[in-house]
């Protein structure tokens, strides 16, 4: 007879009777997954403060791309130092770091809305990207190593599932407390300037983004206490023999894995194809299908929920599925829905987009576990490296922005290529994977 218990432990079990989940772990594990719902919200929010600053700031669609590239350029320049730290003091002390910088950065909204400078905006951003950085270098290598290694690529996605519930909150948080949903027209604003009131308002519908950012901070500072207070286990990384390949021939010897070199190019162009899809998806709707921002903002959270769903889904497909050729059919799905969005903008474009997020659901965490298979000792430099590769949505935005200039249509030619090569990388990398494991 069948306890609850092992009725339980059987369900947990893939096609392939490998366990998802750690045993005796449950604890660290469920607050690390946690975190993956915590970095999502200022991540979205981004996507709502690109078009809340066009307004508030009265600037271009170029200069208010900056936000992301402020934004992952911290991912960037962190994921080394945060590697470094964690080599030395584990996957706890990164997360602490991480979550203090998450909240101090977010509190550094407030002074940046007083003192109504978008620069200040910008460098508040980095240093909650910093904050991100030290989570996502810790959490993606911690829960993919907690566990049996053969299960590893569904348990990251099963983590990740709840990023997009994260994303959701987001985007339904900025929708509903920083769009005022007032939009002035040409002849409005004029009288404004004229009654010397413009300033006044801008002022307003910029002040809209502090207290949502100082709730999300002290949820910051509350959950790094929490995790403080509990113990962490030891992993297969941190209990790696020493190798031939230490200090700075560690870089070297991960630059010389063709599959591994090749993950953090993948990586790079999905998230920014992820980034830049959803940072102008809020625009297209607007300009294509004639809604006002509000409207708009709650298709860019419904196209969440087809993320989350892919997510969720995803980590289910994968018992009967292999990783590689399920990312690769979503790929290939995404390369026809995003063409569809070029070549004929209006509501159908609109639709074919907002489909895109439940194939773009899998990618991330399944890139980074094949890319982490079989590292080792250079288990946590290898997870900086992807963490660095989010650097894609810094560089690959403005680059739509650019393009923009022409039609919002065309700057979506940029996630079109991205999904080419992700497609090549999942039918060809993974082949490549299964060779250097044989």
């Amino acid at each position: 007879m069948l306890t609850p218990a092992t009725s339980s432990r059987k369900s947990e079990l893939s096609a392939h009777g490998h366990p998802i989940f750690p045993a005796g772990q449950m604890l660290p594990f469920t607050l690390v997954t946690l975190l993956f719902f915590m970095w999502a919200v200022p991540n979205n929010l981004n996507d709502v403060l690109i078009r809340h600053f066009m307004k508030s700031f009265a600037i271009t669609r170029f200069q208010a791309g900056l936000v992301q590239s402020a934004f992952y350029f911290g991912y960037f320049l962190v994921a080394i130092p945060a590697a470094m730290l964690m080599r030395r003091a584990g996957y706890k002390a990164g997360i602490i770091t991480g979550l203090s910088l998450f909240g101090t950065g977010a509190f550094l909204f407030w002074p940046a809305a007083i003192l109504d400078r978008y620069g200040f905006f910008l460098f508040a951003l980095f240093v909650i990207a910093s904050g991100l950085s030290f989570l996502e270098t810790a959490a993606n290598p911690f829960i993919a190593e907690l566990g049996d290694p053969d299960s590893s690529e569904r348990r990251l996605n099963f983590s990740q599932a709840f990023n997009p519930l994260g994303s959701i909150s987001g985007v339904a948080i900025g929708t509903a407390f920083i769009f005022s949903g007032v939009e002035l027209s040409d002849s409005q604003i004029a009288a404004l300037k004229a009654s010397g009131k413009y300033a006044s308002y801008l002022q307003g519908e910029t002040l809209r983004v502090v207290k949502p950012y100082l709730a999300i901070g002290a949820l910051a500072f509350l959950l790094a206490f929490i995790i403080s207070r509990v113990k962490f286990p030891v992993t297969r990384s941190s209990t790696a023999a020493a190798g031939p390949h230490s200090g700075d021939n560690r870089l070297i010897h991960l630059l010389r894995r063709p599959f591994f070199v090749f993950s953090v190019v993948a990586q790079f162009l999905y998230v920014g194809a992820q980034v830049g899809t959803w940072s102008y998806f809020i625009q297209y709707v607007q300009e294509y299908a004639h809604q006002p921002e509000k409207t708009a903002g709650y298709f860019l959270t419904g196209s969440l929920v087809a993320f989350a769903v892919g997510r969720f889904g995803s980590a289910w497909l994968m018992k009967f599925v292999p990783p590689g050729l399920l990312m690769g059919i979503y790929a290939a799905a995404n390369v026809v829905l995003v063409t569809i969005g070029v070549t004929h903008p209006g509501w159908l474009g609109m639709w074919a987009l907002f489909l895109t997020s439940f194939f773009m659901s899998l990618m991330f965490p399944t890139i980074f576990a094949m890319g982490l298979r079989g590292l080792g000792e250079d288990t946590k430099l290898g997870g900086s490296l992807l963490v660095m590769a989010i650097v894609g949505g810094a560089v690959l935005t403005p680059l739509m922005g650019l393009l923009s200039a022409r039609s919002l249509a065309s700057a979506y030619l940029v996630p079109l290529g991205c999904y080419a090569v992700i497609m090549v990388y999942s039918f060809v990398g993974s082949r490549l994977l299964q060779r250097s494991e044989s």
